[in-house]
């Protein structure tokens, strides 16, 4: 479980890619409303996303309805999205407009002055803290749904939310050991996860809180605190941050995840097993490859995210240094120093000079051997920004285009190999 957590874990290249998809959305919506503000919030805010995550974004304004039709105009003229990929669902409990991002093939879903959202992220990271188990069995557990359909309420399965709600609850109510130990067995953990929600849960007559220390309740209780006609959903859990509400309300294929729990509980069972020694499974390589897998094409996603934005994440943490820091390094350099910039930058000024007075005639130039070479070779320098026009572009930053193209006749290239169908 933790080689998984470790390997499925964000990378800084992928949260650079995923900052830069906020920044595109956020221009555009800056450029409609300029007092606006975008907060991000969901598994992207908490850190416990998996490679092919969406993003929750929120937009506070003054509104009197949320201005979807607007933004959806707006985020097509600027191209930032998939033409047939932005939907605006204003029907919803909580309308929001859905989009695939035209560059990364990342999903994004943007709403209007929720502020259940940005606290759910707060309220999570407060639990991550307290439980350090909580991250690994999240991963895993998200994997795990995503590979079945059951990781979205509108595909039959549960919210994230729900999810990291219910492993909350289960780490609190633990019957037997001190589930916040951080030397806990996370595979004893994860199989009586599985057996708690797969067999042993009442989902007909019970309820989770989360609130006060958690607790079991019977759904007759839990109706008590909601509104008038309410019906307990199949899976109830209230809402630690709004009381009143039924966070499981909508996930009307709960019992299709409770089977898959049920399902995972008996492979996972079987595995640790002493008659497990006798029949090894051939066709896994762990217990826990068992019941999850990471498929081809989203590893060969997660290295083209490397490949691509590995060099803008470089250069954003060169442009985070301090001025001391990045003093140090220029004193440093070995290679060029601060005499070979002096002799580039004058001989840029005899190039200007020679323009302006038309010299026909290099020989002054020319005589100076260093300046020939460099007239030969092209200027080069070692710091991140220049660049030599006689060298060719580097592929990883080719899409967003260090070379000028005439605004008549330029059109956006394709986009660097990306993988196919990375949505599993």
């Amino acid at each position: 479980i933790m080689d998984f957590y470790n390997f499925m874990s964000p990378r800084p290249e992928e949260t650079t890619m995923r900052q830069e998809v906020v920044d595109r959305i956020e221009s555009v919506i800056k450029e409609l409303w300029p007092t606006a503000e975008v907060q991000i919030f969901g598994s992207f805010s908490t850190g416990l996303f998996l490679p092919t995550s969406d993003i929750d974004l929120v937009v506070f304004g003054k509104w009197e309805k949320p201005p979807l039709q607007q933004l959806e105009q707006a985020l097509r003229k600027h191209n930032v999205a998939e033409p047939y990929s932005i939907k605006v669902l204003d029907k919803a409990t909580v309308p929001i407009i859905k989009l695939t991002d035209q560059e990364t093939e990342v999903k994004v879903d943007i709403s209007f002055n929720v502020e259940t959202g940005i606290k759910a992220a707060s309220f999570i990271k407060e639990y991550v803290k307290k439980y350090t188990v909580l991250p690994y069995l999240i991963l895993v557990l998200k994997q795990f749904l995503l590979q079945r359909d059951l990781n979205e309420v509108f595909t039959g399965g549960i919210s994230s939310y729900s999810l990291i709600l219910m492993v909350i609850s289960f780490l609190q109510l633990h019957p037997r050991i001190d589930a916040r130990n951080p030397n806990m067995n996370l595979g004893i953990l994860l199989i009586e996860f599985f057996e708690l929600y797969g067999r042993h849960f009442n989902y007909l007559k019970t309820g989770i809180r989360i609130k006060n220390g958690g607790a079991y309740m019977a759904k007759e209780d839990i109706m008590k605190a909601m509104s008038n006609g309410y019906r307990p959903s199949m899976l109830c859990i209230e809402d630690p941050l709004l009381p009143g509400n039924d966070v499981g309300r909508s996930s009307y294929g709960a019992m299709q995840v409770k089977e898959a729990f049920d399902y995972a509980y008996i492979i996972l069972g079987h595995a640790v097993s002493p008659l497990a020694r006798s029949y090894p499974n051939k066709d896994s390589d762990s217990t826990l490859g068992r019941i999850i897998k990471v498929t081809q094409e989203v590893i060969n996603y997660r290295e083209w995210i490397i490949k691509k934005w590995g060099c803008r994440h470089n250069a954003h943490i060169e442009r985070n240094k301090g001025a001391s820091e990045y003093e140090d390094t220029f004193s440093q350099c070995t290679c060029y120093d601060f005499r070979m910039i002096c002799i580039c930058l004058f001989f840029f000024i005899i190039q200007f000079l020679c323009m302006l007075s038309h010299f026909s005639d290099a020989s002054i130039i020319l005589s100076y051997p260093i300046l020939s070479y460099l007239l030969q070779t092209g200027p080069k320098f070692p710091l991140k920004g220049f660049h030599n026009p006689a060298v060719v572009h580097s592929p990883v930053l080719s899409n967003r285009g260090h070379i000028q193209y005439n605004r008549h006749t330029w059109r956006r290239r394709k986009r660097d190999s990306l993988p196919a169908s990375v949505s599993r």
